[in-house]
């Protein structure tokens, strides 16, 4: 087994730790310091403080240790961030285990997605760099993947199926910013293992934001000058609203459908 404190790269490292899990807590000072511990306290700073705050020594000093104790557990800071995101990867059911045909399956994955980004804005971050799959990781996709069992898609089309939704939902993550206090949108088949809720308290919220905003942009802007703009709002349309989740979502969900139907046939 690769030791993570003398493996030669971080990437190695960060491998080591992810998949070496039986060395967690086996070393550094006895004080109840585990591996687990640190990547939670880490979390802790990241959610509170944004990810831009976390470093070994702010986690330690959360942890009320002295940041070379650290250092016996987690060589720095690229690897404790694979293991936070590792540790985030997976919710308390899995993608296949969730009711209803893939389509539903996947709609709720999308959801699922989307809250957690919503939950933890420091994933999008953190997650931009080369992924590091971790146990967690991999386990998700490897049961994100069986939600096309019996579709008829080859095994790529299936994992570029998965990819392209969950480049969506980070996409449009990423478009909107940092969201922690916001939960999913709708609550859409995710509600029937609670993990879509909130959708009137969000829903309340962005309205007074875009209510704001637009009484702001009446006063300042002429949109005579956007006629093609004028009419999309004039028939309801709201741009920046983030209400584009639902639409965009819904089709490419039409699309991968069509796409079933023809290998299927």
């Amino acid at each position: 087994m690769t030791d993570p404190l003398t493996a030669s790269t971080p990437l190695e490292r960060a491998l080591a730790l992810l998949w070496g899990r039986d060395t967690r807590g086996s070393r550094g000072p006895a004080r109840g310091l585990t591996l687990d511990r640190i990547v939670e306290a880490a979390i802790e700073v990241a959610e509170r403080e944004g990810p831009a705050a976390m470093s070994l020594r702010r986690v330690a000093a959360r942890l009320g240790v002295g940041v070379a104790s650290l250092y016996t557990y987690v060589p720095g800071r690229a690897e404790l961030e694979a293991l936070m995101l590792d540790a985030v990867a997976i919710g308390r059911t899995l993608p296949h285990e969730w009711p209803g045909d893939w389509r539903a399956k996947l709609t709720a994955l999308a959801h699922d997605d989307w809250r957690e980004i919503r939950r933890h804005p420091w994933v999008l971050e953190l997650g931009a760099a080369e992924q590091v799959p971790g146990p967690n990781m991999l386990r998700w996709l490897d049961s994100a993947l069986r939600i096309f069992d019996c579709t008829g898609l080859s095994e790529p089309e299936k994992l570029s199926a998965i990819e392209t939704v969950d480049a969506y939902v980070r996409g449009l993550g990423r478009l909107r910013g940092p969201g922690a206090d916001r939960p999913v949108p709708g609550a859409g088949p995710a509600a029937a293992y609670g993990t879509a809720t909130g959708a009137a308290a969000e829903s309340a919220s962005e309205s007074e934001d875009t209510r704001e905003r637009d009484q702001v942009l009446g006063r300042l802007v002429d949109f005579d000058d956007y006629p093609a703009l004028s009419r999309a709002l004039a028939a309801g349309g709201t741009p920046y609203s983030g209400a584009p989740f639902e639409f965009g979502l819904e089709r490419l969900l039409d699309g991968i459908e069509q796409l079933v139907l023809r290998r299927s046939a």
